[in-house]
């Protein structure tokens, strides 16, 4: 059993969703970023994913590109990410995982990245454009015990998202509605039906459902149907739109307050 499915599974019987943050890493100031991450895992997020930037994120959508955009004209590197990972590690005991994409991966050499992150202290990874029909192939090293997150959408069959299911280690990741990542208004039951379906079909895992998570609303409806949530796009917007950091903190705790059940 993974690190991170038991410490889910801890929060969850104290009648707790997880709630997981995205930062875009070195985004919106390089030196001042370690200051940030640790505000938002002290205002309540229990667990913490880094976003290696790349100019090519094709999960994500406007806002979490402009905040990868920003983190690399910050001459953000694979290598700072990993020494932010390990800072944050040895600030918290809360998870730290990293989600990035391939080719940055690979760049930085693949076996090397998974040593590096492993040492860190990093628990788990998240890459969106490894598809399970490559898992093996990309995965095909020591990954010196890192969770390996996938991801099940609207459209994976049930067929589908067992075998996603099987491959996971930690949680799998649910994207709720079709497309990139962003900020929702609102939530069709379409949605709802295909969250129900997919958590019923999930065995071996916890389940974090993320995209267009904008609202403690959104938290509480999705609560049935999780073991917890990812929010990503609405703090990095905060950020944008008014860089101040008692704003993103007051954000997260009215979400981590939405957590609790």
């Amino acid at each position: 059993m993974s690190f991170i499915h038991n410490y889910i599974d801890t929060i969850n019987k104290k009648n707790r969703k997880a709630l997981s943050i995205f930062l875009t890493a070195g985004f919106p100031d390089k030196n001042n970023f370690i200051e940030l991450a640790k505000s938002v895992l002290d205002a309540g997020a229990d667990i913490l994913e880094l976003g290696i930037p790349f100019s090519d994120p094709l999960a994500d959508g406007p806002i979490i590109q402009t905040s990868s955009t920003i983190a690399l004209k910050n001459n953000t590197t694979t290598k700072d990410v990993l020494k932010y990972a390990e800072q944050l590690a040895n600030y918290s005991e809360k998870p730290i995982i990293l989600m990035g994409y391939a080719n940055p991966i690979n760049h930085y050499n693949k076996n090397n990245f998974f040593k590096d992150a492993s040492s860190a202290g990093v628990k788990g990874i998240i890459v969106p454009d490894v598809p399970l029909e490559e898992y093996d192939y990309f995965f095909d090293c020591d990954i010196y015990n890192l969770d390996v997150i996938l991801l099940v959408t609207p459209t994976s069959t049930n067929d589908r998202i067992k075998l996603i299911d099987h491959k996971s280690k930690g949680f799998v990741y649910c994207v709720s509605v079709t497309g990139t990542t962003g900020i929702k208004d609102s939530f069709g039951e379409d949605t709802y039906n295909n969250l129900k379906r997919t958590y019923s079909v999930i065995e071996k895992n916890k389940m974090l459902i993320g995209f267009g998570i904008s609202k403690s609303e959104d938290i509480k409806n999705f609560a049935p149907y999780c073991d917890g949530v990812i929010v990503g796009s609405k703090i990095i917007k905060t950020i944008l739109d008014n860089n101040k950091l008692d704003n993103t903190v007051r954000i997260i705790n009215e979400f981590s307050e939405a957590c609790n059940f």
